[in-house]
């Protein structure tokens, strides 16, 4: 049978899987489209594509998921398919057929095969009947809130709550006492809503330090189904995959092999097409056992481990398939060479332990960018400087991922390309990473589902590093010191010279935000340059990168602000006093609980506000009324906004 390749392909995302998209059509000959927002108008993926279109305004809802203008889009640019990369569209069974129906082929797999298996009740007993082993869970669909309590009973505390129409860990809730279930399933239902215009939940049996195994799959449309091994994505936070490898260490050959076929099996039991991911469940102290828990229907974003260690382009064989061709290789073809490890870079505040700010998504402008450049490392990303980060669109900003002979090669490099890696002017959970990545039970390959919220206190800093402000308050002192070789001021030379008086150093009062305000003496060495700036105290020299107000070592960053002692203590409790509720990250209020003149407990929840997909619930800091009230369901709020004031109750203001 002769193919012949597409000629034009519209890439129907953003962000750094647009670019990779993109790197793979320009290399196959193949011209690019673009398609951006409003927001979007200046970004790399636009830049890159041979040709780009607006597709609406800023939200998703108006531009990236809609169906219409993306297919307007495509007859406009004689584009003959269209890649929806991974989320929004992706997993869309009514957008695959729409392209079949607007003519255009979708590089993906069938629709009936992205229904099916994106109902997740109707996919676990599809391949059940295929002979795959699943968990243990509820059955039937649409089970209303009364019908899920019951189930998780039946079932055994403790229990999971899944979405049913979606993934990537949006809406998932552990819930271990019973007690919780209904505002968990509130919460869930709420946010699997918002994520995939669908809140229909399951609820499964939840086993106890798992292991999260995947098993890449790969099909033609001429009958042939192959798998290229497996990868452990164990290291989660909040269900959402932070840093995958291949292989597992977990496996054993048979268990490979057993997991495998399952997998194929799964992928034949849908009549799947192109390149897909069947997810597993491994118990930590049975590794020969594994469940079926979902098949995501496109390509993952931890693709490019599979593709290191097996040196196929999935991008490319995705293209391949969607035009017609057979793949050229059996499963006794498929072999692996060497180990690689993916960390994904997220726009997230975490620079502080203490607080309301521990990960959280953030936003802001990239002032400063370096992206690593090394042996051995790859960095897919959608970023590049002045990129301006918002709360629309999910917080993933780029992937680095190492690859090496082995295991350890590939965690050493990984771990040099993210202290390399800075992005001044938006927080992101570089250095994170890179702590975690050194923690004793990774390297050791000793992982589960749960080893990242245990020992997130041990991988976050406990504050500000001395020298940090240190190095702010030399860039502050070098831009007070006169320039040119003419008269000087001497009024105006930062030396601490008073008037009838001993001298006095200069102090600057600096915070963090999150932190408090700290008043610094500078007393070290300084050299200030226009990117960089390097102090040395108690003779250790401690060099930062350098844009604005931020400053970044070693994959951590810091935005260090002036702070006005005296415009503070001017301020009342509504502009961030003590009973203050602030926004600890731009976004979107969604649920109000209370109202002015409210009695509130502490520790009550009050208000949701919502970003990049995240939920994050604003609690009483303790017993009072509702004194201010400043928002409103659907009120868009910025970081440090204040949002509600609760008047301590008589003997909680004495305290």
């Amino acid at each position: 049978m002769t193919t012949t390749m597409f000629e034009t392909v519209l890439v129907a995302n953003r962000g750094e899987i647009a670019v990779r998209i993109i790197r793979t059509l320009r290399a196959l000959g193949v011209r690019s489209v673009a398609v951006y927002s409003d927001a979007d108008a200046d970004a790399r993926h636009v830049r890159e594509a041979d040709t780009a279109i607006r597709i609406g305004p800023a939200p998703a809802a108006e531009s990236y998921l809609s169906v219409e203008r993306l297919l307007a889009a495509a007859a406009r640019t004689g584009a003959q398919a269209v890649h929806p990369g991974y989320g929004f569209l992706a997993e869309n069974a009514g957008f695959a057929r729409a392209c079949a129906d607007a003519g255009l082929v979708f590089v993906g797999p069938p629709a009936e095969a992205i229904a099916l298996m994106g109902d997740k009740i109707r996919a676990k007993e599809t391949v059940r009947e295929a002979g795959v082993p699943v968990v243990p869970g509820s059955g039937g669909s649409g089970l209303s809130d009364a019908e899920l309590a019951a189930a998780a009973r039946e079932i055994g505390m403790p229990v999971l709550l899944k979405p049913s129409a979606g993934g990537g860990g949006k809406g998932m809730r552990l819930v271990r006492d019973a007690d919780r279930l209904a505002d968990e399933t509130a919460a869930a239902r709420r946010e699997a809503r918002a994520s995939f215009g669908d809140d229909t939940l399951l609820v499964e049996r939840w086993i106890d330090r798992p292991r999260h195994i995947e098993i890449q799959v790969l099909a033609d449309g001429h009958g042939n189904v192959i798998h290229l091994g497996e990868r452990e994505c164990s290291l989660q936070r909040r269900h959402q995959k932070i840093v995958e490898e291949a292989p597992s260490v977990l496996l054993d050959a048979a268990t490979r092999a057993a997991m495998g076929e399952a997998a194929v099996r799964a992928a034949r039991s849908c009549g799947y097409r192109g390149a897909g991911t069947v997810e597993f469940i491994v118990p930590g102290d049975d590794p020969s056992s594994h469940y079926f828990m979902e098949m995501n229907t496109r390509l993952q974003v931890e693709h490019p481990v599979t593709e290191l260690v097996t040196g196929l382009d999935l991008v490319e064989w995705q293209l391949r398939v969607a035009a017609g061709e057979r793949l050229p290789i059996t499963q006794d073809d498929v072999t692996t060479t060497g180990h690689a490890v993916e960390a994904r870079l997220y726009a997230e505040t975490l620079s502080v332990k203490e607080g309301a700010r521990g990960f959280l998504p953030s936003g802001g402008t990239v002032l400063a960018l370096h992206e690593p450049e090394r042996e051995g490392i790859r960095t897919d990303s959608g970023l590049s400087e002045g990129t301006e980060v918002s709360s629309l669109y999910d917080p993933m900003l780029a992937k680095v991922i190492a690859h090496g002979p082995d295991r350890a090669t590939a965690l050493r490099r990984l771990r040099a390309a993210l202290a390399e890696t800075v992005t001044l002017g938006v927080p992101t959970n570089a250095g994170f990473l890179r702590r975690l990545l050194a923690h004793p039970a990774v390297v050791a390959g000793e992982l589960d589902t749960g080893l990242v919220e245990r020992e997130t206190d041990s991988l976050v800093p406990d504050g500000v590093p001395v020298e940090v402000y240190e190095a702010a308050a030399a860039v502050r002192l070098d831009a007070l010191r006169p320039r040119g070789d003419g008269w000087t001021d001497p009024f105006s030379v930062p030396d601490g010279w008073r008037l009838g008086g001993e001298p006095r150093p200069a102090a600057f009062w600096l915070r963090v935000p999150g932190t408090d305000p700290v008043r610094h003496v500078p007393r070290g060495t300084h050299t200030v340059t226009d990117d960089r700036v390097s102090v040395t105290l108690d003779g250790v020299r401690h060099t930062f990168h350098r844009a604005g107000d931020w400053l970044a070592r070693e994959g951590d960053a810091w935005e260090v602000r002036d702070h006005d002692p005296v415009a503070a203590s001017l301020t009342g409790a509504g502009a961030g006093g003590a009973g203050s509720l602030t926004a600890p990250m731009p976004g979107t209020v969604t649920v109000v609980k209370v109202a002015v003149g409210d009695e509130v407990a502490a520790g009550q929840s009050l208000l949701v506000v919502e970003a990049m997909k995240m939920e994050h619930v604003i609690s009483a800091p303790h017993a009072g009324t509702v004194a201010e009230l400043e928002v409103a369901p659907g009120t868009t709020v910025a970081m440090d906004q204040v949002l509600a004031v609760i008047a301590p109750h008589h003997e909680e203001a004495e305290a």
